[in-house]
């Protein structure tokens, strides 16, 4: 059987024994947590919870959410870091995380050129010394949650869209 450190993290999750950072807002089919890999505050990851390897792989009602949710998270993220846009990227490339799961990256108004369009990926995959703090992830997660369980709930009230 193939490791994935991915489906390792949900079942952390499932089992509750995730970290708030790691454990944002959960649905039916997806989690949103922060990027723990990072040195941009407020990289967020919605990550699929079934696993799968490719976007087509996708049901009808994940996809439903996925819409919703990238949405409202890059609101949030708005919200929470002042950020001008987000950055949606998924590849799901990566040796240990070949699982379907979106990149939601703050692009901030003062970010340097060189930190730019695919360039932000120079933020992840940093150095312990460099990584966002446990601390402020916690911070932002619980700010994100905040205004997802408030956003979301409104939505619930019209669709299927359900927290967990």
């Amino acid at each position: 059987m193939t490791y994935y450190k991915t489906c390792e993290l949900i079942s952390r999750r499932d089992a509750n024994n995730a970290p708030l950072w790691d454990c944002i807002y959960r649905t039916q089919h997806w989690d949103v947590v922060h990027n723990y890999q990072t040195s941009l505050p407020g990289w967020l990851v919605l990550v699929v919870r079934r696993h799968i390897g490719s976007i087509d792989e996708l049901t009808h009602e994940e996809s439903i959410e996925l819409g919703v949710l990238l949405r409202q998270v890059s609101l949030a993220l708005k919200e929470i870091t002042g950020c001008v846009k987000t950055y949606v990227i998924q590849f799901a490339e990566m040796a240990e995380h070949q699982h379907v799961h979106f990149h939601l990256v703050p692009r901030m108004a003062n970010q340097p050129e060189n930190r730019r369009s695919t360039n932000v990926f120079g933020y992840s995959g940093v150095s312990e010394e460099e990584r966002v703090s446990e601390e402020m992830m916690n911070e932002i997660a619980t700010k994100a949650q905040k205004i997802l369980i408030s956003s979301l709930s409104r939505i619930d009230e019209r669709a299927s869209f359900k927290q967990v």
